[in-house]
């Protein structure tokens, strides 16, 4: 651990936070008084019900039908937890109650089109007449509303106009195999399909009118298919309707229809590189109440700030970000490759946009730091008041980088969470100091614990990371899951009642959070647990390796087998100088422990479309298991990067 703070929180800027005004408003309106963040979280885990009362009241949440009991537990467990019970509203109204002339809905730009404004009156225009062409179509609350489309304003303009009538929302983005989609649509039968001719990446058009042809056929129950002409205006696809007729409509005046509390917004899915992916179903009130409380008060999100986060339509972060209109800021997107035509794009986005909340995956911000990006004497990025990173651990040398190379002053978010809550468990708190790799708080809400192996929560050592309380935007259900069978496999096997989210994580003594990667892909070395992110800190750290993955393989015996595998910079091979130099450094950086056994050299490391390194399929390839059962390729960004590890696999030394 590194004590030295990369970040403080600066003179007025903990009394002008989100944060510290609903302490101040706790005191004035609650009688409840906290002298700090520990207090307030202890609190807000342990009298559940009146904390997410108050986030309820303090975000001004408009019920059109009061709630009976706030928090209504099962007998034993989670599963089938009610919140709000009796209680309707609907999540696109406290969207559109922040519209305003003041500044834009929505920012966008793509590797084709320039920065683009659209007002908050031409977003309500285009959602309304979305509205009137879905209920042409007969759809009503609890139909599915499905979309291909790529990250652009119409898509936006789609999932707001389904919220409005009360359809379940959801999306795959359009790079994914169409037995991906198929894999994921088919569970919840669409009524409605958006889609597009196609999309760009790396400057490149990707045509998917055959593709959309042939996914419909997949999808019997569609009524109607609408195709936003992205790559050309004058496409046409047959047997669908143009986005142009459904913008012709007439606009009607926004109404909003009034929601069960655990009515499904939308169903999201696990990422499916092994089986079929589970249809996560999470509710309105839930995710409402989870994305105010997450954006507000741990990102310190503001009305007429821009926010922006990188993702593709098939990742929870789209969800996630579209949620901070509801806080009132201004949502900016970006559609295409964050490397094209350099990695300069973003941050160059994030100059002219004037953005004030940064995020984007932990591998983007590694990949500028390896490429020697720095901002820090340009006086660029003055808006920039945060950076948010996600989607695996980030390492404290990338922590040191954004305030070294890209601005001293921002204040540094590490978030993680996932699919399984459409939010996070740990980030952001205004209140405290940043420290290089470490997430500064457990959220407010989210009784979070390392576990041992004796099931008992630990301080300062690598556990397992549980939650045992309930939070509302815990999944109401998976589609199709009889009984509740798939749910209880996924969180509750390991421990009776209590949610094992399946990562590696340690708390510290100042009650930080180091997660140090998932536990299904945790190396264990004769019974010492180390984190594969450890292993890529160090070896990120070696000038002539642009990435890697490591894996741990249980071998008879009680033997194990640590093979590293390395992508060299262009132009440059695996020697044994090199492998002496990774092998060093992770010695010095940690322990003996932590040298692989072996180091190969491979053409690439295999990826899931959402950017996660495929450790666990790549070690169930290498204990013997088929590829084609391991991996999906249609949810991988490179499915040929597998084939070598299914041959090396007859290789593997005993």
């Amino acid at each position: 651990m590194d004590n030295t703070p990369l970040w403080s929180p600066p003179a007025g800027f903990i009394e002008q936070s989100n944060m510290q005004h609903f302490i101040n408003w706790l005191k004035e309106r609650k009688n409840l008084a906290f002298d700090n963040y520990e207090e307030l979280w202890q609190w807000s885990v342990t009298d559940i019900a009146v904390f997410w009362t108050c986030i309820s009241e303090y975000n001004k949440v408009q019920f059109h039908y009061v709630y009976e009991d706030v928090l209504v537990k099962p007998r034993e467990g989670m599963i089938g937890t009610q919140w709000f019970k009796g209680a309707t509203l609907n999540y696109a109204e406290h969207i559109f109650r922040n519209k305003t002339g003041k500044h834009p809905a929505i920012v966008f730009q793509s590797e084709r089109q320039p920065l683009t404004e659209i007002s908050w009156a031409q977003l309500e225009e285009q959602v309304s007449k979305a509205v009137v062409f879905l209920k042409q179509c007969g759809i009503t609350k609890g139909d599915r509303v499905v979309s291909i489309m790529p990250n652009i304003p119409e898509t936006v303009v789609a999932f707001l106009a389904a919220a409005s009538v009360g359809a379940v929302w959801s999306s795959c983005s359009p790079d994914f195999g169409n037995q991906s989609v198929i894999d994921r649509f088919r569970q919840i039968e669409p009524k409605v399909l958006f889609a597009t001719d196609g999309y760009t990446y790396n400057g490149k058009a990707f045509d998917k009118r055959t593709a959309l042809q042939e996914l419909v056929k997949s999808l019997p129950g569609l009524k109607q298919v609408v195709v936003f002409p992205f790559l050309d205006e004058n496409a046409v696809v047959e047997n669908t309707i143009s986005w142009a007729e459904v913008m012709s409509a007439t606009a009607q005046p926004l109404q909003f229809e009034p929601l069960p509390f655990e009515h499904p917004i939308w169903v999201l899915y696990s990422s499916g590189t092994t089986g079929k992916p589970k249809a996560i179903t999470h509710s309105v009130g839930g995710c409402l109440l989870e994305h105010l409380k997450t954006l507000t008060l741990h990102q310190d999100v503001k009305p007429g700030e821009k926010y922006f986060w990188y993702s593709t339509t098939g990742w929870m972060m789209w969800n996630f970000s579209v949620a901070s209109l509801l806080a009132g800021a201004t949502l900016v997107i970006y559609e295409g490759s964050a490397a094209y035509p350099d990695l300069n794009v973003l941050w160059n986005l994030a100059e002219h946009a004037g953005i004030n909340h940064f995020g984007g995956g932990a591998a983007y911000f590694i990949a500028c730091m390896k490429a020697g990006l720095n901002f820090i004497d340009s006086n660029k990025l003055k808006a920039l008041r945060t950076i948010g990173s996600t989607g695996s651990p980030l390492p404290p040398e990338a922590f040191k980088w954004i305030h070294e190379s890209v601005k001293k002053e921002v204040w540094l978010i590490s978030f993680s969470g996932g699919t399984d809550i459409c939010s996070g468990f740990v980030g952001g708190c205004p209140l405290w100091p940043v420290y290089p790799g470490e997430i500064q708080c457990r959220l407010l809400g989210c009784k979070l614990e390392a576990f041992d192996d004796n099931g008992k929560p630990v301080r300062e050592q690598l556990g397992e990371m549980v939650i045992l309380e309930p939070m509302p935007s815990m999944p109401v259900y998976f589609w199709n899951d009889k009984n509740n069978e798939l749910y209880r496999s996924s969180y509750f096997e390991n421990y009776p009642n209590i949610w094992r989210h399946g990562d590696w994580i340690e708390i510290t003594n100042r009650q930080s959070v180091i997660i140090f990667g998932r536990s299904d892909a945790t190396l264990n070395r004769d019974g010492v647990r180390i984190g594969t992110s450890e292993i890529y800190s160090a070896v990120d750290q070696v000038a002539e390796i642009s990435d890697s993955l490591v894996v741990c393989l249980e071998l008879e015996g009680g033997k194990y087998f640590m093979p590293l595998f390395v992508v060299m910079k262009e132009g440059l091979k695996l020697n044994d100088e090199i492998k002496s130099k990774i092998k060093s450094q992770l010695r010095r950086q940690y322990s003996p422990r932590h040298v692989p056994d072996e180091i190969y050299g491979v053409n690439e490391i295999p990826y899931t479309i959402s950017g996660k390194k495929m450790e666990a399929p790549v070690k169930k390839i290498l204990m013997g298991m088929d590829a084609s059962k391991a991996a999906s390729k249609d949810t991988m960004k490179n499915p040929q990067a597998l084939d070598y590890f299914a041959r090396f696999k007859d290789s593997i030394p005993g």
